[in-house]
């Protein structure tokens, strides 16, 4: 166990872009799948196979694009405000919620309706953006106290991608057409 310890530090340490596109693609397509199975639960009725192209999806955004985007932008943020005081949480935690998240919601919904072959991209940005957005400051605000205020800066993606696991369940709910369920 050790050696395996030891070797995802120096994956961490080495390849941390690599290390975090691994990590952050695998939970963020793996809330699609979770959300599929417990669709199948819920509804045993409905017999549906897994959609598999739409776990892809999931996992193009969390492998390729969001963890690009938040390692950079946790590298800037921590090295722009440094320290831990309450006052600098309180900025990271507001620059994070109000100027990251609504760009990564909008791409979120417009690449994955680029992906899903819709003819207006901008649809379900539209109507879901503004919610989504509420809904995410409840939920990230809490969530990004603790990992600026606990976590070491090499960690903060996968921290992210793991809260991730939990809030791309809520984006599923969210995404998914009430009329499919």
């Amino acid at each position: 166990m050790a050696g395996l310890v030891g070797r995802v530090k120096h994956i961490f340490g080495s390849r941390p872009l690599l290390a975090n596109c691994v990590v952050y693609g695998t939970l963020y397509s793996g809330s699609e799948f979770i959300q599929q199975t417990l669709l199948r639960k819920v509804f045993p009725e409905q017999k549906s196979d897994y959609d598999f192209a739409n776990i892809a999806r999931y996992g193009v955004l969390g492998t390729f694009v969001f963890p690009n985007i938040l390692f950079r932008w946790y590298k800037w943020l921590d090295k722009r405000f440094v320290g831990t005081s309450l006052s600098i949480i309180g900025q990271k935690m507001l620059l994070d919620q109000f100027v990251i998240s609504p760009p990564i919601l909008a791409i979120f919904y417009t690449g994955m309706s680029i992906m899903e072959g819709k003819p207006d991209i901008f649809t379900e940005c539209r109507e879901k953006l503004v919610p989504t957005f509420q809904s995410s400051c409840m939920f990230w605000m809490p969530a990004q106290a603790i990992n600026f205020l606990i976590l070491p800066n090499q960690f903060r993606v996968v921290y992210v991608a793991t809260c991730s696991l939990l809030w791309v369940n809520i984006l599923c709910i969210l995404k998914r057409d009430t009329d499919q369920i």
